[in-house]
């Protein structure tokens, strides 16, 4: 019972270090993440556990304990790689994007532009190396950080 306890117990440190820390303990380049091993190793204790508790044969406990654990760790895996493929922190270039000036930009100051891409729901800190007076339409030259330089929209633009 010594054992599944140990393992049991690693198991829940690496769940511990690797879920504030994220990608630093992925095997495989994301194939196999720190926190579906600690998970699996943390099952695989607990059940061991179980089951040599209640008295029944050790045979028995490494057996339910590694099934339920790769169970687990593929379980887990598959929830991790789900999370990762729906976060929304991807860059995205906002260059060739139009717009208007809902605030005059002017050299050396900043204004503000809304833009025409269905996901800017707000407006955008914007800078321009000549003047753009309120309500011009402009086109996205250049992208840094939250804010956008911008440039007069020709009318082919």
């Amino acid at each position: 019972m010594i054992i599944f306890i140990v393992i049991g117990a690693l198991g829940l440190l690496l769940l511990l270090v690797a879920l504030p820390l994220g990608d630093v303990f992925d095997i495989g380049d994301g194939a196999l993440s720190g926190t579906s091993l600690g998970a699996g190793a943390l099952a695989f204790g607990a059940i061991g556990a179980i089951v040599t508790a209640n008295g029944l044969p050790t045979g028995w406990a490494y057996v339910a304990s590694a099934v339920f654990a790769l169970l687990t760790v593929v379980g887990m895996q598959r929830l991790v790689a789900r999370l990762k493929a729906s976060e929304d922190g991807q860059p995205r270039t906002l260059t060739g994007v139009q717009g208007v000036v809902t605030s005059t930009v002017a050299p050396g100051r900043s204004g503000e532009v809304s833009l025409d891409d269905a996901r800017e729901l707000e407006r955008r800190l914007a800078w321009a190396d000549v003047e753009i007076a309120e309500g011009t339409r402009i086109v996205v030259v250049e992208q840094s950080g939250g804010r956008v330089k911008v440039t007069p929209a020709t009318p082919t633009d």
